[in-house]
């Protein structure tokens, strides 16, 4: 195993060889978890001796060879049925919760995409569990940069969009990535919401501990979202899911 692990990183750099990577992580699987569960490395050690981990495709490869679950159309799929019950029931919510969600949902007004509402879903459901959004996805502009490396030091767990100053709402942002232990673990994502389906993935993949100022947020997502682990939720997810199911 160790042999293959080694080739593994030779094969990482050559291009077009996606079937014998996936050949290699199938085949070092067990070797891999029992790394992970068994000595806990770092991430910035794990990822310098399982590289060909850290790709939008084996992130997804490696979440279903743990829960025989396809991450990015269960997930989307789901966020999609969801998605117009979730939000009449996040806009219902008072106070300050109430008005920043309708502050996070006014950006649909003008770019009303798939894309825009999943995003707009996922950073309202955050609020209406009493979260903090930026900790889940935090915005930047691109003049403002290197403040911004400097401030996703220190970052356990999240996703960062760098946008191109002056951008309009339609705009693709110039990049989405994810950062664990002040490691980017992930760049040059299509958007926020596909970055939040992989966040959940490397999380599994590393078996990482929800951030607990999160921890609701995340536990609808793996509970009620990709049907994992679906019988002990807290009350709160519950209260939720079952408004979704009225």
């Amino acid at each position: 195993m160790e042999k293959e692990r080694l080739e593994l990183l030779s094969e990482v750099n050559k291009r077009d060889n996606h079937q014998i990577i996936k050949m290699k992580m199938d085949k070092t699987f067990a070797h891999r978890r029992h790394e992970v569960v068994v000595d806990m490395p770092s991430v910035e050690e794990f990822k310098s001796r399982w590289p060909a981990l850290f790709s939008e495709r084996e992130i997804c490869a490696e979440f279903t060879r743990i829960t025989t679950i396809a991450l990015l159309s269960k997930f989307m799929s789901e966020l999609d049925h969801h998605s117009s019950k979730l939000s009449r029931v996040c806009r219902k919510k008072g106070g300050a919760a109430g008005r920043k969600i309708a502050e996070i949902m006014a950006v649909i007004e003008e770019n009303d995409t798939i894309a825009t509402r999943r995003v707009c879903n996922l950073k309202s459901l955050a609020v209406y569990f009493n979260e903090d959004p930026e900790k889940l996805i935090k915005e930047y502009l691109d003049v403002n940069f290197d403040n911004a490396q400097r401030r996703m030091d220190g970052t356990a767990i999240g996703i960062y969009v760098i946008k191109h100053e002056g951008a309009d709402a339609s705009d693709s942002p110039e990049d989405v990535g994810i950062i664990v232990e002040d490691v980017a673990v992930l760049q040059d994502i299509g958007d926020a919401a596909t970055a939040t389906a992989l966040l959940l993935a490397v999380i599994y993949n590393l078996n990482l501990s929800y951030p607990p100022e999160l921890k609701y947020t995340f536990e609808f997502l793996q509970k009620v979202l990709m049907g994992i682990d679906t019988n002990r939720l807290s009350n709160k997810v519950q209260v939720l899911k079952n408004k979704l199911h009225e």
